[in-house]
């Protein structure tokens, strides 16, 4: 069946991996791509879609309701991405994330409602579910977890969540709602932790690394990841949650070392900084409920050879991350995209 999809915040890092996705899986369908292109969006990330007549993009923000109302009268499914996504911005300064993540949440709800769309699948975080201790590795979160943010990030998620669900219960809104563990892979805005540390290595600077490095992430490929939200999109039941991990816990000590490995540096290039305030201990998620009602499994998270495969395309792609380091990546849309709305 074809699909004319609305995706927000499709020239982030895991938009634009799905947006890629759909192009090359699903090549009858159409794709329009709003995003504000705000300090991590960038179109660099899809420019081998450039000419492509069922991929179009639009620069513009979930907020501003005339926008989405336009897109959306013309589109049958939704996929929401765009939010503002990282933890010690959020601390610093948690009013665009109430701005973008609730209230645009909100904006794009009541829209796709009026407008009677299909499918509406919300991609949201397993941070919702605040923190799980080191001493019990048996212990993960399921869908039916605690919703228990800890940080402004996480808890703009929860709500945006909240949100989604009472869409569904109240209004009968055909919402979804996944949940992923941290992702990794290509076209990673490089403050996050695994492009920052193999771009800082190659540039001979030291890697920082939060208090005792012992805090613990399911580490999921960006590309299982969006298999996983097509999954959902196509056959996943309204009204439900999903989680979506890769089964591949580590700490960030032991990331570190990984990472130094790969890179051939030893562990002076490790700089101890104090820790992040309220630093969530242990994430892990079970995707069980995925893997038995909808047949998804993670094929691309598997260590050591997928973060092998991520270290050397940053090496191998050091012209995109020097150009986002240094703030050249935004001109790209003036040069591409004049004139566009």
């Amino acid at each position: 069946m074809s699909r004319t999809l609305l995706v927000t915040g499709g020239a982030g890092f895991i938009g634009s991996n799905f947006v890629r996705l759909i192009r090359r899986d699903r090549p009858d369908w159409t794709v329009t791509n709003l995003d504000a292109l705000t300090y991590s969006g960038n179109l660099e990330n899809l420019a081998d879609l450039e000419g492509d007549a069922k991929h179009r993009f639009v620069r513009g923000d979930i907020c501003d309701a005339d926008v989405v109302r336009h897109l959306m009268s013309e589109c049958d499914v939704v996929v929401h991405f765009a939010a503002e996504s990282h933890v010690d911005r959020s601390i610093q300064d948690s009013g665009p994330f109430i701005q973008s993540n609730v209230l645009g949440t909100q904006i794009l709800l009541d829209v796709a409602r009026a407008a009677n769309i299909d499918r509406f699948v919300h991609v949201s975080t397993d941070e919702v579910y605040g923190s799980l201790p080191l001493d019990q590795p048996e212990l993960k979160f399921t869908e039916e977890s605690m919703l228990a943010p800890n940080s402004p990030y996480a808890a703009s998620k929860a709500a945006s969540d909240l949100l989604v669900r009472a869409a569904h219960h109240t209004f009968g809104m055909p919402t979804i709602i996944t949940r992923c563990s941290n992702n990794f892979g290509p076209f990673q805005f490089p403050e996050k932790v695994i492009p920052l540390f193999v771009s800082n290595l190659i540039e001979d600077k030291p890697v920082p690394l939060y208090g005792d490095g012992l805090n613990v992430r399911d580490w999921l490929h960006v590309e299982d990841h969006c298999e996983a939200i097509l999954t959902v999109l196509e056959r996943g039941a309204p009204g439900e949650v999903y989680n979506v991990g890769g089964d591949n816990e580590r700490s960030n000590l032991e990331l570190t070392h990984e990472i130094l490995r790969l890179m051939g540096k030893g562990d002076d290039m490790i700089r101890r900084v104090q820790d992040r305030l309220g630093h969530d201990r242990r994430y892990a998620i079970d995707s069980s409920k995925l893997q038995s009602e909808l047949g998804w499994k993670p094929t691309r998270s598997a260590w050591p050879d997928a973060l092998e495969q991520t270290v050397r395309w940053y090496c191998d792609h050091e012209q995109w991350w020097r150009r986002v380091k240094s703030g050249a990546y935004r001109e790209y849309y003036e040069n591409q995209y004049q004139g566009l709305v």
